[in-house]
């Protein structure tokens, strides 16, 4: 199973890719090329993104830490 450090890098990279990719779908629209095959790899990029969240908040969850809420350094009054 993936660690939690390497699911929070994976989904920053696929995220990253995908706004490149939106990118890219601009500037073929402004071309007046057919965006039809980016549009759905974006959506699967998208889906698997989706994915990867869904890990990391269960292996957030599963992960024993801090009480949550709690301000590190927070006022005691």
């Amino acid at each position: 199973m993936p660690t939690l450090e390497y699911l929070r890098s994976e989904i920053e990279h696929m995220r990253r890719q995908i706004g490149r990719q939106q990118k890219e779908i601009q500037s073929l629209r402004r071309a007046g090329l057919s965006t039809a095959s980016a549009e759905s790899l974006l959506g699967r990029m998208q889906a698997k993104v989706d994915g990867l969240c869904d890990q990391r908040d269960q292996l957030r969850k599963a992960e024993p830490g801090p009480v949550r809420g709690r301000v590190l350094g927070g006022r005691k009054w």
